[in-house]
């Protein structure tokens, strides 16, 4: 009983510290386990084992998959097709969300969502609908895709490998289509007709431009004969004012440059484009001697040539910048790039731009090199919104990587392999084939989740071990007491959904599985209906944005605040719920 009583505290203690997101759910979960190994709860020899866990394994050699197929232009070439489906909003609703829910069943969420944004951002403004009113469909989407197939999503991928753990055998790839493509049918139906009327139309922001008006805050300063600051760097001048004040541009006669450096120093007659607002200009006047200089209507046209560029991008739920602002990593003297603009929520923040702290979900307005800001995007975990030339490769090159996926699915399928040979081993052909660059094979793996899925398998194990999950598998069955034997199967599938929208969903069905076959040990019954709850409730977070990747990378372009979601996402996953019940009954039956 003291062995229950101490997993338990150490898993409640995991799971709010999860909530609070003070520190990464990876540092968070090994710190748990390691607290568990102390007490004795996980033997010494199984502690670092879940490392080793061939769910892990299989999710690693995915990810390796999705960051090749992603690569190589395969989803581009689906979202290039999307430029020809016209203004109306309801069909842009229907191809964009089925488009990201098909991609979603064989490549990862993230990834795919990361190329459908700025599709549906760049319809949305062509074409003057509103883009929040398509987006948390696109990211609902994207999850319900995940159902699809074993290989959709890592809660799949984890069941699978505890019930050959349990049974001696694994769900095979397509074992969980007949559910999941019932709910996501069932979804997107819902969506289409719905979502019209759920999802918040957002006021106070431009249909058909980006978050930022950035020329209303453009100004020319010139620099006249005699000027203090004549022989004095950009750098000096920048830092005599306390509040936003970036230099865009500098022209010297015919010679303009964007994002100049800021070592650069000031001759007379230069002119300065500038984005700050009117107090800050006039407080940098009256201490500079600057003169402003308005002979011309000043536009966007001054913030790029080039080789200097414009871009939004997305701060991604793991990103390197989260809890950081542009001050402490430096981005204008490093790497040379200006931040423009930071929106959160749909609302541009106002404050000292060096010194706002990113959050998950903010949207950045950046200029500086092109090739510096992919470097930067992908070094810091941000996601580019900007319209870009798509990855089209050859027809050799789409078809080399899809051969390789198809094989490898076909090989599992049939049993030939097992799943995390066929799926590593694939991940090795994208390599050597060259369709993913050796130097992006680790850059393509999400290593937090492998360490959350590490530390968390033995936990996992320690509650089933401790004759905690039979406890907690007794009281569920307890408040169901009198009904329906199926009515315990809907309650372990709401609660893992609600768990999974407040932490990893990997994680949810790490800690929900034992709980889930514990019930069924207790019933009498199959495993497979409760594996199968558990599966689907982690898989479908819609009521919160930290439920998942999806959600939060869609946060800060829609403009929706934190309670929009669950708007659409309660009716839908009410409508989940019932529908995966009925299906998980039908083929896999409690007895």
């Amino acid at each position: 009983m003291l062995d229950q009583w101490l997993i338990g505290i150490i898993l409640v203690a995991m799971l709010v510290l999860f909530v609070i997101d003070k520190w990464r759910y990876d540092l968070v979960a090994m710190m748990a386990l390691l607290s568990a190994a102390i007490l004795g709860l996980v033997p010494t020899a199984e502690v670092f084992s879940g490392f080793g866990n061939a769910a892990v394994i299989t999710v690693a050699a995915v990810l390796i998959i999705s960051q090749a197929l992603w690569r190589s232009g395969v989803v581009d070439a689906l979202a290039s097709a999307m430029k020809n489906i016209g203004d109306k909003r309801w069909l842009q609703m229907i191809a964009l969300t089925s488009v990201t829910t098909i991609c979603s069943a064989f490549i990862s969420n993230t990834g795919t969502m990361a190329i459908m944004i700025p599709v549906a951002l760049q319809l949305a403004r062509s074409s003057g609908n509103n883009p929040s009113k398509v987006l948390m469909p696109m990211a609902f989407g994207s999850l319900l895709g995940g159902t699809i197939t074993m290989v959709g999503t890592p809660p799949n991928i984890i069941i699978a490998d505890i019930r050959r753990e349990a049974m001696g055998e694994s769900f095979g790839i397509f074992e969980f289509t007949p559910v999941g493509l019932s709910i996501a049918i069932a979804g997107l139906l819902f969506m289409w007709l719905l979502s019209h009327w759920l999802v918040p139309e957002k006021a106070g922001k431009s249909k058909s431009q980006s978050l930022y008006d950035v020329s209303s805050y453009l100004t020319e300063l010139y620099v006249p004969e005699g000027s203090n600051f004549v022989g004095e760097t950009l750098y000096e001048l920048e830092n005599r004012s306390e509040e936003d004040f970036v230099i865009v541009a500098l022209q010297r006669g015919e010679k303009r440059w964007s994002a100049p450096a800021r070592y650069l120093r000031l001759k007379p007659e230069d002119v300065l484009i500038v984005e700050a607002n009117a107090e800050t200009i006039q407080q940098v006047i009256d201490g500079t001697g600057l003169e402003l200089n308005a002979e011309e209507e000043i536009d966007e046209r001054f913030l790029k040539s080039d080789d200097i560029t414009v871009i939004e991008g997305i701060v991604g739920h793991d990103s390197r910048l989260i809890g950081r602002s542009a001050g402490d990593i430096k981005l204008r003297s490093r790497y040379g790039i200006n931040v423009l603009g930071v929106a959160r929520e749909g609302q541009k923040l106002g404050t000292k731009l060096a010194n706002i702290r990113f959050k998950p979900g903010d949207v950045l307005l950046l200029q500086g090199d092109a090739e510096v800001l992919n470097d930067v995007f992908q070094r810091f975990g941000c996601f580019p919104l900007a319209q870009r030339s798509l990855r089209l490769g050859s027809p050799k090159q789409l078809i080399q990587p899809l051969g390789i996926f198809s094989a490898a699915i076909l090989a599992a399928a049939l049993g030939f392999i097992s799943v995390p040979v066929a799926f590593s081993l694939a991940a090795g052909l994208m390599v050597i084939t060259n369709i993913l660059p050796l130097r992006e094979l680790y850059d393509a793996i999400d290593w937090p989740i492998i360490v959350l899925l590490g530390a968390t398998i033995p936990l996992g194990s320690a509650l089933e071990r401790s004759g905690a999950a039979d406890t907690i598998a007794n009281a569920v069955l307890y408040v169901s007491q009198g009904s329906p034997d199926f009515v315990a199967v809907g309650l372990l599938l709401i609660v893992t959904m609600l768990l999974s929208n407040i932490v990893n969903n990997a994680a949810a069905a790490v800690l929900m599985a034992p709980i889930g076959i514990s019930m069924a040990s207790s019933f009498g019954a199959s495993m497979d209906p409760f594996l199968m709850a558990v599966a689907i409730g982690a898989a479908v977070p819609f009521l919160t944005p930290i439920g998942h990747q999806s959600n939060i990378l869609v946060m800060g372009p829609g403009g929706y605040n934190f309670s929009d979601y669950w708007r659409l996402g309660l009716p839908l996953s009410l409508l989940v719920s019932a529908v995966a019940l009925v299906m998980i009954l039908l083929v896999w039956p409690l007895y």
